[in-house]
C-alpha cells in the first residue's frame, strides 16, 4: 500500500492543476439548469466554486511550500580562493588507517593475527579483497584460512564479482576433491588441482556469459550489467592455509604478489617469493605465450600482450572472445572497441585465469609470516624490503618516528625532484614505525615513510589525477605462530 504521505503533494512543488480537464468539468456544469434560477445561476455557481476550490489550493500551497530554501547566491568574490590545504600529518595517518583492519585468530592452529589496509587511487577503489576462515573441505569439523587480493583494471566491476565469487567457487572445487585429500603430496596436488579448476571455471563463466546474454531476452539493462565484469578485468592472488598439514597454497593470476618472511638464526630476515609477477619482464610466460600461438611474433611486444600489461588474468574479454563475438558486442551492447585494427588478433584467447600455485611447509618453531599485496605496493617495495619493514615492525618496541630524514630539508620540494633529488621509490633512510596495524606500516613507508612531504603530496592528489603518481594498493600481513614471544 502506498504511504498516505506519498498522495499528498509535496511541499515546494504545489498543486498540479490540470487546465484541460478544469475547463470541461466547468463548462459541462454551466448547461445543467436549477428549477429556480436557470443556466446563468448554475454557471456562475459552478464557475465560483471551481475559483474558491483552486483558491484553498493556493493558498495550502502557498502556507505551507517553504520559500527561504532557495538558496542565496549573493557572495561577494574571494580576495583569495580558499582552497583545503594537503593532508596534515594526522589526516595522512587517518587515511593510511581507514580501511584498515586486524584479526586475532583463535582455533586455527599456527595462525597468530593478521592485518589488513587498503588505500584507493581510483574513484571507485578497484582492488577488493577477501579474508577470513572456512570449514576444512576434509570434513573433520576444523577450519582452514583463506587470504585473497584482487587488483581490478579497466573497471572494478570484475575485481567485485570475484570478492563474492571466488571462493564460494574455491571451496565447491575442494568439496569435491575431498576424497584425495590425504596427508603428503596428494593431498597437494588435490588442493592445487581443484583450485585451478575453480579459477578457470569462474573466468570460463564470466566469458561465455557474454555470448548466453547477447542472444538472450533481458531488459537491455540487464544484459549491460551482466556484460561488464567481462568486459573488465582483474589479478587474483589467493592464499589458503592449511593447519592440519602446516601448509599455505598460494594461487596467482596476474602480477599481485605474495612473499614469505621467515627469520633466520642470525637474526636477520629472508624473503622467499611464493608467486611471479605474470607480466612481460616474466621469460616463462612469454614463452608460454609463443608455444601457445605459433607464428604470431607481435602478440608480446615491449612487455605487453596486444596492449595489456599482465599475461593472466580475469575477464578482459577482448583477449579472449573471437573477434566477431568483440564486434558484435561493441556494436549492439556498446561494449570496448575491439583490438582490431591495431592489434593483429588472429587466434584467442591470449590470456587465461588459470593461475600459478606453490605450496609451503610453515615452519612452527620459526618466526614467518605472509605479505600479499596488488601491484601498487611493489612498484615502490622490494621483497627484501617488505620482508625487513615488517620485520622491524615486529621487533619495535612501539612507535618510533625513525627521525627526519635528510630529503625532506632541501628546501622546496616537487615532483621534478623523483629520481634524481628524491627517490620515488622506498629506501632505507625514510623507514618509520609508527602504525599498529602492519599492513598501514608497509602502505606508508612504500609512499615515502618518514618524510612527511613527499607522502601527503602523494596522498593530495584525488582521482582521477591521482592515478598518474600512485595505483591502488591493498595489502595483507599474515602472522603465523606468536611471532612477538618469538622474536
Amino acid at each position: 500500500m502506498r504511504p498516505l504521505c506519498n498522495a499528498l503533494p509535496r511541499p515546494g512543488r504545489g498543486i498540479q492543476l490540470q487546465p484541460d480537464k478544469f475547463y470541461r468539468y466547468y463548462t459541462r456544469a454551466s448547461y445543467s439548469t436549477s428549477p429556480t434560477n436557470g443556466k446563468t445561476t448554475t454557471r456562475r455557481a459552478a464557475l465560483v466554486g471551481g475559483v474558491a476550490s483552486a483558491s484553498v489550493g493556493f493558498f495550502w500551497w502557498a502556507t505551507t511550500t517553504r520559500r527561504d530554501q532557495v538558496p542565496q547566491l549573493d557572495r561577494p568574490p574571494a580576495a583569495h580562493l580558499a582552497v583545503e590545504p594537503g593532508p596534515s600529518e594526522a589526516s595522512v595517518s587517518r587515511i593510511l588507517s581507514q580501511g584498515a583492519y586486524s584479526f586475532p585468530v583463535r582455533g586455527v592452529p599456527g595462525i597468530s593475527r593478521y592485518d589488513g589496509a587498503q588505500v584507493a587511487s581510483n574513484s571507485p577503489c578497484e582492488d577488493r579483497f577477501i579474508h577470513g576462515r572456512f570449514f576444512s573441505p576434509r570434513g573433520d569439523g576444523s577450519q582452514w584460512m583463506a587470504w585473497a587480493v584482487l587488483d581490478g583494471h579497466a573497471g572494478w566491476q570484475t575485481a567485485d564479482l570475484l570478492e563474492k565469487q571466488l571462493l564460494p567457487f574455491v571451496r565447491y572445487g575442494l568439496g569435491q576433491a575431498k576424497a584425495a585429500m590425504d596427508e603428503g603430496s596428494a593431498a597437494v596436488e588435490a588442493v592445487q588441482r581443484a583450485v585451478t579448476r575453480a579459477f578457470v571455471s569462474l573466468d570460463d563463466s564470466i566469458i561465455k556469459t557474454a555470448l548466453d546474454t547477447s542472444q538472450g531476452a533481458e531488459p537491455l539493462q540487464d544484459k549491460v550489467r551482466r556484460l561488464t565484469p567481462a568486459y573488465a578485468g582483474s589479478c587474483a592472488l589467493l592464499s589458503i592455509y592449511d593447519p592440519a598439514s602446516s601448509t599455505l597454497h598460494v594461487a596467482c593470476t596476474g602480477d599481485s604478489r605474495a612473499v614469505l618472511g621467515r627469520k633466520r638464526l642470525d637474526g636477520t630476515w629472508e624473503a622467499v617469493a611464493l608467486s611471479v609477477d605474470q607480466t612481460g619482464r616474466n621469460t616463462d610466460e612469454v614463452a608460454r605465450l609463443s608455444r601457445e600461438h605459433p607464428g604470431e611474433e607481435n602478440i608480446a611486444k615491449d612487455g605487453r600482450v596486444l596492449g595489456i600489461a599482465v599475461y593472466r588474468a580475469f575477464g578482459d574479454g577482448r583477449w579472449k572472445w573471437p573477434l566477431e563475438l568483440q564486434q558484435d558486442l561493441w556494436r549492439r551492447f556498446h561494449g570496448p572497441a575491439p583490438l582490431t585494427p591495431k592489434y593483429d588478433v588472429r587466434t584467442p584467447p591470449y590470456l587465461t585465469a588459470e593461475p600459478v600455485m606453490t605450496a609451503t611447509k610453515i615452519d612452527p618453531g620459526k618466526p614467518t609470516f605472509l605479505i600479499m599485496a596488488t601491484d601498487g605496493m611493489w612498484d615502490r617495495l622490494s621483497n627484501q624490503q617488505a620482508v625487513e619493514l615488517v620485520g622491524k615492525w615486529l621487533e619495535s618496541n612501539g612507535p618510533d618516528k625513525g627521525g627526519t630524514n635528510p630529503d625532506s630539508g632541501r628546501g622546496q620540494l616537487d615532483f621534478s625532484q623523483l629520481r634524481n633529488v628524491v627517490n620515488p621509490r622506498f629506501i632505507e633512510g625514510r623507514t618509520t614505525i609508527q602504525d599498529d596495524n602492519a599492513a598501514v606500516h608497509l602502505v606508508r613507508n612504500s609512499l615515502g615513510g618518514n618524510h612527511h612531504e613527499l607522502v601527503a603530496a602523494r596522498l593530495a592528489f584525488d582521482a582521477p589525477f591521482s592515478r598518474r603518481l600512485r595505483d591502488d594498493v591493498t595489502v595483507q600481513v599474515v602472522f603465523f605462530v606468536n611471532n612477538k614471544d618469538a622474536t
